[in-house]
């Protein structure tokens, strides 16, 4: 893609001025989980997770958060992500904004963003995905120096009957303290399903259950939850 039309199509994604038939896709749903577990780490309780975004060519541009239903002390999260995809490959960046301070602030010692980019592949039997923090709060390694910490899942999707099954292992490859790995560590082995309750023309209705390992942890969760989503 020409420099001048990946630009004309990040403005155009933004300000949502295409016409109708530039098909110009909308996405909006809310989960509701019974507890944030993310990359095989615990995140808080119950929560209502909503999104919102909006897709061109490929180009997409996302909102998500989360906040805690049974337990108000929970950090709320806003995350918005800019990415693109290509048919099997994918490329991001993520600007992580926890409530711990205040939005505007990207100082680097007083900042409560995270700024990570992303690429990946999926093979169709295995999807591939590495995860790095650029900017922002991230952690440190043993000399005390940003780590630019990472995080790489590897998920290979199954189907068993009329549900939707997936495998994923995740690991930091590095010592950080973003995800308190002194190195290599496995942080995340999930076993998922997914099945769609309702179907309807307009939205749809899935439930979705996990089973998650954190062997650095040493920590094991079981999660439930329910979406809505537009179609």
């Amino acid at each position: 893609m020409k420099l001048k039309y990946f630009f004309t199509a990040i403005l155009m994604t933004i300000t949502g001025s295409m016409a109708a038939q530039d098909e110009v896709e909308t996405s909006l749903g809310t989960d509701v989980v019974s507890q944030y577990v993310w990359r095989g780490f615990n995140m808080g309780d119950a929560a209502l997770q909503p999104t919102l975004g909006v897709g061109y060519q490929g180009l997409s541009l996302s909102a998500w958060g989360s906040i805690g239903i049974t337990n108000p002390s929970d950090t709320k999260e806003f995350d918005l992500t800019l990415g693109y995809t290509a048919g099997a490959f994918n490329v991001g960046v993520t600007d992580y904004y926890f409530d711990t301070n205040k939005y505007f602030s990207y100082s680097a010692h007083n900042t409560s963003h995270v700024f990570e980019a992303n690429v990946g592949y999926d093979f169709g039997c295995l999807n591939l995905q590495w995860f790095t923090n650029f900017a922002g709060d991230d952690g440190v390694n043993k000399s005390g120096k940003r780590a630019y910490s990472s995080y790489f899942q590897l998920t290979a999707p199954f189907k068993v009957g009329d549900v939707d099954w997936s495998a994923t292992v995740g690991a930091v490859p590095y010592a950080t303290s973003f995800y308190n790995a002194n190195g290599f560590a496995v942080t995340n082995i999930t076993l998922g399903a997914s099945y769609t309750l309702v179907d309807k023309p307009q939205f749809e209705l899935p439930i979705f259950a996990a089973i998650t390992a954190n062997p650095r942890m040493e920590k094991a969760y079981f999660t439930i939850g329910i979406s809505l989503k537009k179609k």
